[in-house]
C-alpha cells in the first residue's frame, strides 16, 4: 500500500517542476510518482507509469467559478511500441490505465481535500477514432473538478466518470510545430503528419489544401474574430475584435492556431484578388457578432479596411475584394510569437502583398528584414526552403528597385537550390525561310537531382496534366517567324563543364522553384541593361526555358506574361502579345486548376493582381490605338488618372475635368461596395474614410486646371491631414516649373519625408537646390536619387556637378578667390571631391553611353584627376557621337594637347606639364605614360577616331608632335604638311586683301620651310627642297598684291636659299 513516509526523494527531483504550488505539495506528488517507478514492484502497468514525467503543479482559480480553486498538474509522456496494439495504434487498455493513473494526480494536491490518491470506482471510456502516437512526446493536463472526466487527444476522444476525484485531462500537441510551419510555407503537406490525430493538424492541412472555408469558419476562427461589444465601430480593427483564443491553454498551440488562421486569411485575400477562382463563402460567414449587437455590413468593414491599409501617404486600391481578411492577417501576424519561429517569413509575405496594394512603393519597417536573418541560417539544411526565402527577399528588393541587391539574392537563391544555368550561344534558325544556321542565344539550365520520390511524382504529374493545370499558350501563327528557335547543333559555347551535356533543343524539365528563379533573373536583366533591343534578346531565352516545360499554374502564368511584354514592341508578335494577355485575364476566375497549385509558388513570382493585369491590358489597347476599349477597362477599374489620360489623348480635356468634378461632388458614384453603401458608418467616419483617394482626386483636378492648381493641391494637403505625398509632389513641381524654387524645396521636402522611395521627387528637389546654389542640399538629393535608382544617369551627372561645386561654395565671397598665400586660385575643388565626381560620372555613363555631354564632363574631370586613359576614351566617344553634326568643334584641342604632352614629356621635364594631386593634396608629376598604355590609346585616338572623321591645322600639329616623339619622321613630316594645308597659308586664295591674314600665312610658310629642312633629310628618298620650292612658288603666286609689304623679301630670300642648293 502506498505510504509516502517510507519514501525519500533523490536530490534535485523537483527542481525542474514549475508552477505556483508549494514545495511540500510538489514533493508529495513527486513521491507518489517515485513509488510508481521504483517501489511498486513489477505489477501491471508499472513500465507505462514510469514513462510519465512531472512538469508543472499549480493551484489556479476555476474558470467558470473564479472564487473557487482547482489543482492543475501537467505531465509529459512519450509513447513507446509496447503501448500499441496490432494495428499500430495506442491500445485502449493502455489508455484506460493512463486515465486511471493520471486521474488521481490532482487529488494529491490538497485543495480543500485530503490529499489521498484514492481509488477510481468507475471509468467509462468512449473511443471515437484510432490514433498512432509512437515516439511522439505529449503533455497531459490533470485538473481537479467535479462530476465528469474528458480527454480529447488528437482525434482520439474518450470520456469517463467515476471514482472519488473527477479530473479533466487534455493532451496537447507540443511536437511538430516546426514541421507544420514548414508545410504552410512550402504549400505542401508533410506526409509524416497525420491530420486525423489532432484538430489543429486538420486546420493546417485544410489551409495547405486551400480549403479556407473550413478554416475560417472553425471554432477557433469564430472565437478569434468575435466582435467586441464594448468597442465602438469607429475604433480601429485592432480594437474592434477580441483577437484572443481563451479556450486554448497551451501557448504553443495558441500561436500555431493563430498562425494558421493568419495564413488562411492572407491566402484567401490572394485567391480573390490574384490567383482566383472566386470564393464560395461570404465575410458574414467568418465574423461573429454578439446577439444584442447589430452586425456591421461587409461594405462598411471593407471601407474601414481600405482606409487602414493606406500607408505612407499612398492609398490602397479601393476595389480590392475582401480587404478585411488581409487586415485580419496583418493584425494576427503582428502579435508576438515565441514558439513559431517562421512567423517573420509570413510578415515578409504580408508586407510584399501590402506594397502591391499601394499606388507607389513606400518604405517598410526595417524589422521585417532584420527578423529574417536568423531564418537564413536555419533553412540552410533545406535547399528548397533556403532558396525560396532568398528569392522572396530578392523580390522585395525588386519592388524597391534595388537591382544590385536583388541580383545578389537571386544568385544566392540559385546556389541554394543547386540550379546551374548559363546564357550562351548555339547554331539554329529563327525564321521559316532561313538557309544558313546562325548563332542564337540559348539558356542552358539544369536543376539538382531531387531524391525525394514525392517531389519526382509531383513533377511528373505536372507534366502529364499540362492541358488542364496551366494557362493556354497561344501559337504565333506567323508566315515568317518560327514558333520557337530551332537549334540545329547540340554543341554550345558553354564554359561550364556541368552543362556541356545538355542539348539546347531538348533540355530536361526544371523544378518549379528553379523556374521562379530564372524568371526573377530575367526581371533583373530588364532592370540593369540599357534600354535597347539587346535587353529583349537577353530576356527571351530565360522566358523560353520556362515556357518549354510548364510545371505550375502561377509560374507558367508569369512566364507567359513576361513573353507578352517582350513581344508587345514587335509588329509580327504584337497580336499574340495582346491576345495572350487577354487570355491570362480571362482565366483568372476559372477553376481549371486546383487552388493549392495556384498558391504553391505565388510568393516566388511577382504575379500582378487582377486589376494590375487588366490595367496592363488596357494600356496595351491604348498603345495600339484601341482607346475606347482601354477607356472602358479603366472606368470599370475606377482608375481615374488613366481615364483622364485617355480623354486627354483624344483632346477632350473638358471631359476629363467633368469626370473628376463629378466624382468629387458626388454626381458620379464609384463602386457600390466602396461608397454607395456607407450608410452603416456614422457621419464622422463617413467624412474621414478613404481621404487618401479623395485627396488624389483633388491633385488630379489640379493637374487638369493649372490656373487653380495651387488651390486644389493645398486643399488635397489639408484634406489628407498633411499625409498626401502626391499633393506635395504636384505642388512642388508646379512651383519649380514657375521659378519659385524656395517654395518648391519646402513642398518637395515634405513629399520625400512622407515617401522617400520616389526618385523623381528627389531629382526635382535636387534641381531646385541647384537653382538656389545650395550645393550640399543638391548633393544629398541626387545621392538619394541614385540610391533608389542606380540606373539614373542624369542624377549621376548632377551628383558629379555637386561635388565639383561644393568646395567652391565654401570659399567666402569676400576672399575673391584668393588663397592663403595671396595668389589667385581658380581651382578651389579638392582632389577628393574631384575623384567623387569622376566616379559618379563613370557610373552614370554605364547607363547613358550615348550622352556626349556626360562624356564631355567626364573627359574634363578625368584630366583633372590624372585619369588620362579615361580622358582619351571620353574624347573618342565624343568624336564618334558628334563628328557628323559638329565637325572639328567636337574635338577639345586643349585636352588633346595635354594628352600628347603627357606622352611626350618625361616626369619632371617641364614645370608646366600636367600634374595631379594625391589623396593628401600633394602635387605630384604626371604618371609615366608608358606604364599605363597611354601611348597606344592616344595614337589610336588620332589614327582610328579623329583623323578619319575630322581634321584641323591644330589637330595635325598635335599629331605631328606625337609622331616626332616616336621618331616616325616621314609620318610626322606628312602631318606637318597636312597642318599647313589646313592653315591660313594653305587656304590663302588669290585676291585676298587682308594684310594681317597674309602676314600670319607668311609665318606659317616659314615654319613649314624650317620643318622641311629639319625633317626632310631624315626621310629616305624624299626631295624636301623641291617640296619647299613648290610651296613657296604657290604662295608667292597667290600673294602678288602684297609685294610692297616689308615681309615680302623674306619669301624671296627663302626661295633663293632653296634654289641655291639645286
Amino acid at each position: 500500500m502506498y505510504n509516502s513516509k517510507n519514501l525519500e526523494l533523490p536530490p534535485g527531483a523537483i527542481e525542474e517542476v514549475t508552477g505556483n504550488a508549494s514545495r511540500a505539495t510538489k514533493e508529495l506528488v513527486a513521491l507518489w510518482f517515485l513509488y510508481i517507478r521504483d517501489y511498486a514492484g513489477g505489477g501491471f502497468g508499472v513500465r507505462t507509469g514510469k514513462s510519465l514525467k512531472l512538469v508543472e503543479i499549480s493551484i489556479l482559480p476555476k474558470g467558470d467559478e473564479p472564487k473557487r480553486q482547482e489543482a492543475r498538474v501537467v505531465l509529459e509522456m512519450t509513447v513507446t511500441e509496447d503501448m500499441l496494439n496490432l494495428a499500430g495504434k495506442l491500445h485502449g487498455a493502455c489508455i484506460t490505465y493512463i486515465v486511471d493513473m493520471c486521474a488521481i494526480v490532482s487529488s494529491l494536491v490538497d485543495v480543500g481535500g485530503s490529499g489521498d490518491p484514492g481509488v477510481s470506482q468507475q471509468i467509462d471510456t468512449t473511443f471515437h477514432a484510432p490514433a498512432s502516437f509512437c515516439g511522439i512526446p505529449h503533455t497531459i493536463v490533470s485538473s481537479r473538478l467535479e462530476r465528469k472526466l474528458k480527454w480529447k487527444h488528437r482525434g482520439l476522444n474518450f470520456e469517463g466518470s467515476g471514482g472519488k476525484v473527477w479530473p479533466t485531462l487534455e493532451c496537447k500537441m507540443i511536437q511538430h510545430v516546426e514541421t507544420v510551419e514548414k508545410s504552410l510555407l512550402a504549400g505542401r503537406w508533410n506526409s509524416q503528419l497525420d491530420p486525423e490525430t489532432h484538430s489543429i493538424l486538420q486546420l493546417a492541412k485544410a489551409t495547405v489544401d486551400g480549403d479556407f472555408r473550413t478554416v475560417l469558419t472553425s471554432k477557433y476562427a469564430q472565437e478569434l474574430f468575435q466582435a467586441d461589444p464594448r468597442v465602438s465601430v469607429d475604433r480601429p480593427y485592432s480594437e474592434l475584435f477580441s483577437w484572443k483564443l481563451q479556450s486554448v491553454d497551451d501557448e504553443r498551440e495558441r500561436e500555431l492556431i493563430q498562425l494558421i488562421l493568419a495564413v488562411a486569411c492572407l491566402h484567401t485575400f490572394v485567391q480573390v484578388n490574384w490567383t482566383g477562382p472566386n470564393l464560395n463563402f461570404k465575410l458574414s460567414d467568418i465574423i461573429s457578432f454578439p446577439q444584442h449587437q447589430p452586425p456591421i455590413s461587409e461594405e462598411a468593414l471593407s471601407v474601414k479596411a481600405i482606409a487602414e491599409l493606406a500607408h505612407g501617404g499612398e492609398p490602397a486600391y479601393h476595389l480590392a475584394q475582401f480587404p478585411v481578411l488581409f487586415r485580419f492577417a496583418q493584425i494576427i501576424l503582428g502579435s508576438p510569437y515565441v514558439h513559431c519561429r517562421y512567423t517573420p517569413w509570413w510578415r515578409l509575405r504580408a508586407a510584399i502583398i501590402h506594397e502591391r496594394l499601394l499606388d507607389e512603393a513606400v518604405p517598410m519597417s526595417p524589422e521585417v528584414l532584420d527578423s529574417l536573418a536568423p531564418l537564413v541560417e536555419t533553412t540552410t539544411s533545406d535547399p528548397d526552403l533556403a532558396g525560396q526565402l532568398l528569392l522572396e527577399q530578392g523580390l522585395l528588393e525588386h519592388i524597391f528597385s534595388h537591382d544590385k541587391a536583388a541580383a545578389e539574392l537571386f544568385v544566392r537563391a540559385a546556389r541554394a537550390t543547386g540550379l546551374q544555368y548559363e546564357l550562351t550561344g548555339a547554331l539554329g534558325k529563327r525564321t521559316k525561310f532561313q538557309q544558313n544556321d546562325l548563332s542564337q542565344l540559348v539558356l542552358l539550365a539544369e536543376s539538382r537531382n531531387v531524391d525525394n520520390s514525392s517531389d519526382k511524382k509531383n513533377a511528373a504529374k505536372s507534366i502529364d496534366g499540362v492541358a488542364t493545370r496551366v494557362p493556354e499558350t497561344l501559337s504565333l501563327n506567323d508566315d515568317t517567324l518560327l514558333e520557337q528557335t530551332e537549334f540545329t547543333s547540340t554543341a554550345t559555347a558553354t564554359g561550364k563543364a556541368a552543362l556541356s551535356h545538355l542539348d539546347p533543343s531538348s533540355q530536361p524539365p526544371l523544378q518549379p522553384l528553379d523556374q521562379c528563379i530564372l524568371l526573377s533573373l530575367c526581371l533583373n536583366v530588364r532592370n540593369t541593361s540599357p534600354s535597347h533591343g539587346l535587353t529583349a534578346e537577353q530576356m527571351s531565352p530565360y522566358v523560353a526555358r520556362v515556357i518549354s516545360h510548364p510545371q505550375n499554374w502561377s509560374v507558367h502564368t508569369m512566364a507567359l506574361l513576361l513573353r507578352s511584354r517582350l513581344e508587345a514592341s514587335r509588329t509580327r508578335t504584337v497580336e499574340r502579345s495582346t491576345l495572350q494577355l487577354q487570355a491570362l485575364v480571362d482565366q483568372m476566375p476559372t477553376a481549371d486548376s486546383e487552388l493549392s497549385e495556384r498558391l504553391l509558388y505565388f510568393h516566388s513570382v511577382p504575379l500582378p493582381s487582377k486589376w494590375e493585369m487588366e490595367r496592363e491590358l488596357a494600356l496595351r489597347f491604348l498603345s495600339i490605338g484601341v482607346v475606347k476599349s482601354a477607356l472602358e477597362i479603366f472606368e470599370r477599374l475606377e482608375m481615374w488618372e488613366e481615364v483622364v489620360k485617355c480623354w486627354q489623348s483624344m483632346e477632350r480635356n473638358d471631359k476629363a475635368i467633368a469626370i473628376v468634378r463629378d466624382l468629387l461632388e458626388g454626381r458620379k458614384e464609384e463602386a457600390d461596395s466602396v461608397l454607395a453603401k456607407a450608410k452603416d458608418l456614422p457621419l464622422s467616419r463617413r467624412v474621414s474614410m478613404d481621404i487618401a483617394r479623395e485627396a488624389k482626386l483633388w491633385c488630379l483636378l489640379g493637374d487638369l486646371e493649372p490656373d487653380n492648381a495651387i488651390k486644389h493641391y493645398e486643399h488635397a494637403w489639408k484634406l489628407s491631414m498633411e499625409t498626401s505625398g502626391r499633393a506635395m509632389r504636384s505642388l512642388g513641381g508646379y512651383y519649380f516649373s514657375r521659378g519659385k524654387f524656395a517654395d518648391a524645396v519646402t513642398c518637395l521636402r515634405r513629399a520625400v519625408a512622407i515617401n522617400p522611395l520616389i526618385a523623381r521627387s528627389w531629382f526635382v528637389l535636387g534641381c531646385a537646390y541647384v537653382r538656389m546654389e545650395n550645393w550640399e542640399g543638391g548633393r544629398d538629393a541626387f545621392s538619394r536619387c541614385v540610391a533608389i535608382d542606380d540606373e539614373d544617369a542624369e542624377s549621376w551627372n548632377n551628383l558629379a556637378t555637386m561635388y565639383l561645386r561644393l568646395d567652391a561654395a565654401k570659399k567666402s565671397p569676400q576672399d575673391g578667390g584668393i588663397d592663403k598665400d595671396g595668389d589667385r586660385s581658380d581651382d578651389a575643388v579638392t582632389f577628393s571631391n574631384k575623384m567623387l565626381a569622376f566616379r559618379a560620372l563613370k557610373r552614370g555613363l554605364k547607363y547613358s553611353y550615348d550622352n556626349w555631354r556626360m562624356w564631355s564632363n567626364y573627359m574634363i574631370v578625368a584630366i583633372d584627376v590624372g585619369e588620362l586613359s579615361e580622358a582619351c576614351r571620353a574624347q573618342a566617344r565624343i568624336v564618334e557621337e558628334r563628328a557628323d553634326k559638329m565637325g572639328v568643334e567636337c574635338v577639345d584641342d586643349e585636352v588633346l594637347e595635354r594628352l600628347v604632352d603627357a606622352v611626350t614629356r618625361r616626369q619632371g621635364d617641364d614645370p608646366d606639364q600636367p600634374t595631379m594631386e594625391d589623396k593628401q593634396g600633394t602635387v605630384t608629376g604626371a604618371v609615366p605614360s608608358e606604364d599605363h598604355g597611354l601611348v597606344r590609346r592616344v595614337v589610336d585616338l588620332f589614327e582610328r577616331t579623329i583623323l578619319p572623321r575630322v581634321s584641323s591645322s591644330r589637330i595635325f600639329r598635335t599629331y605631328a608632335r606625337l609622331l616626332t616623339w616616336q621618331s616616325r619622321w616621314e609620318d610626322a613630316l606628312n602631318a606637318h604638311l597636312n597642318a599647313y594645308r589646313c592653315g591660313p597659308a594653305g587656304t590663302f586664295e588669290k585676291g585676298e586683301t587682308e594684310v594681317e591674314k597674309w602676314r600670319e600665312a607668311v609665318n606659317e610658310v616659314g615654319e613649314i620651310e624650317d620643318i622641311l629642312a629639319n625633317f626632310g633629310p631624315r626621310v629616305e628618298g624624299f626631295d624636301w627642297k623641291h617640296q619647299g620650292r613648290s610651296i613657296l612658288r604657290t604662295f608667292i603666286g597667290r600673294s602678288k598684291d602684297f609685294e610692297d609689304e616689308p615681309e615680302w623679301p623674306r619669301l624671296t630670300e627663302m626661295l633663293d636659299w632653296l634654289r641655291s642648293g639645286e
